[in-house]
């Protein structure tokens, strides 16, 4: 049985309105009510999620700092980054948590290397990494955090500007792309 998502294409849209709409959805929802994936950017937004205190932001350089539900720590948002928040019920979709993770990361991995881009997941480290340009180490290349309220999720995953690892993309066009592959992740049984 296949699972129908409710994709919603928002453009560049206030964090905090986007956040209230994801809660306010949550809160409406009813057994019946589809999961969704809503593709966005954000204007330039720090967020701190439940780990996150505000000596882990390093410069907020005039950005505007936002306290947030969510698992994680500090992620900066702001144009150019795609964002996809995810609203699944986990009962309905029969997954746990730490499975959602990972199914997660993995359709960031499977989509990445569909452009060339090898990456990789850490268990104990949520989000997909991938060898730094220069050479020195990894960097972060999605971020990932999840709030559940119940039994539902929402949040969701945070990918950093494509350029920088040489693939022009819009944000749009990659939220094109990886929402479906996101789709047939979660419902892979």
């Amino acid at each position: 049985m296949t699972r129908a998502f409710d994709l919603r294409r928002l453009g560049l849209a206030d964090y905090e309105a986007t956040w209230r709409a994801m809660q306010a959805f949550t809160d409406a929802r009813t057994p019946a009510t589809p999961d969704a994936l809503w593709l966005t950017e954000h204007p330039p937004v720090y967020t701190l999620g439940l780990a996150g205190r505000r000596e882990h932001l390093l410069r907020a350089n005039g950005v505007p700092v936002l306290k947030v539900d969510r698992g994680g720590q500090v992620t900066f948002h702001g144009p150019g980054q795609l964002v996809v928040y995810v609203l699944v019920d986990l009962k309905r979709a029969r997954l746990g948590v730490r499975d959602m993770v990972r199914r997660l990361e993995d359709a960031v991995v499977n989509w990445l290397g569909t452009l060339g881009i090898a990456a990789h997941g850490k268990p104990a480290a949520p989000g997909v990494y991938v060898a730094r340009p220069d050479g020195a180490g990894e960097a972060k290349i999605a971020a990932l955090g999840l709030k559940v309220r119940n039994g539902c999720t929402y949040h969701g995953l945070a990918v950093t500007q494509l350029a920088d690892l040489g693939v022009a993309r819009s944000v749009e066009a990659a939220g094109e792309e990886l929402a479906p592959v996101l789709a047939a992740r979660l419902e892979k049984r």
